[in-house]
């Protein structure tokens, strides 16, 4: 079983399919892509690995989202592999990153699709909170959540597609929007917040020019949510916890 499912794992492109169409939306097409569950999981994933402290993520949060470095064999060998899931909280895909810039940055097997998931969206909906963060990328992810707030999930980029916007709205009534601050996530703020407002209360938190959350300390994130109307109430009691 490990050794077919590891040819499976190879098979898969080295290509990012993750990458909008030039006009930011995918195709649509009369099947819904739906990624399955994997038959299984990669084994001697090191969460100690220094490039995670590097990133200031701690061995507590690495563990618990079951991100470290990849040694075996495979298309994720020598990068830091991270679990994608479904909002059922099923393991549907590994994207890989690289440690030494070589491209692709990141990896993931080509018929993923990142048009149906919301990471981090199982833990997320787990929670009890009414309001979530939406971040753009994992690490951003991670550092929101080990700040000490559990109800975030990222975008895995700057667009949201329709399944992601109902998943959202299906589950949570207020949104709180927390992407970079270069031009393409100012822009894309704004754009996500018109197409969030028809169905949810938004509010767009905007962070100083060029950065992003992941580089962020957590006394500033939870710092920002703090003065954000929105999310005073809802987010008091982790801040005091």
């Amino acid at each position: 079983m490990y050794e077919a499912a590891q040819r499976l794992h190879a098979q898969t492109s080295a290509s990012d399919p993750w990458r909008p169409l030039p006009n930011g939306k995918e195709l649509v097409t009369k099947r819904r892509k739906i990624s399955l569950p994997l038959p299984f999981e990669l084994g001697g994933v090191d969460c100690t690995h220094p490039s995670l402290a590097d990133r200031g993520i701690s061995q507590k949060t690495a563990r618990e989202f079951g991100v470290g470095f990849y040694p075996g064999p495979g298309l994720m060998r020598g990068r830091l592999v991270i679990p994608i899931h479904n909002a059922q909280g099923e393991l549907i895909a590994y994207c890989g990153r690289s440690l030494d810039r070589s491209l692709p940055r990141y990896r993931v097997p080509r018929g993923f699709a990142k048009s149906e998931v919301l990471f981090n969206m199982h833990r997320a909906a787990a929670t009890k909170e009414s309001a979530v963060v939406v971040v753009e990328g994992f690490f951003d992810c991670m550092k929101v959540h080990q700040a000490g707030i559990p109800s975030v999930v990222a975008l895995r980029g700057a667009v949201l597609y329709e399944p992601q916007r109902g998943a959202l709205a299906g589950r949570f009534r207020q949104v709180i929007l927390m992407l970079d601050g270069d031009i393409t996530g100012r822009k894309a703020s704004t754009v996500i917040a018109e197409e969030l407002r028809p169905v949810s209360t938004v509010q767009v938190l905007r962070l100083p020019v060029g950065a992003q959350p992941d580089q962020l300390s957590p006394e500033a994130i939870r710092l920002m949510l703090q003065k954000s109307v929105m999310s005073r109430d809802t987010f008091h009691r982790f801040f005091e916890s």
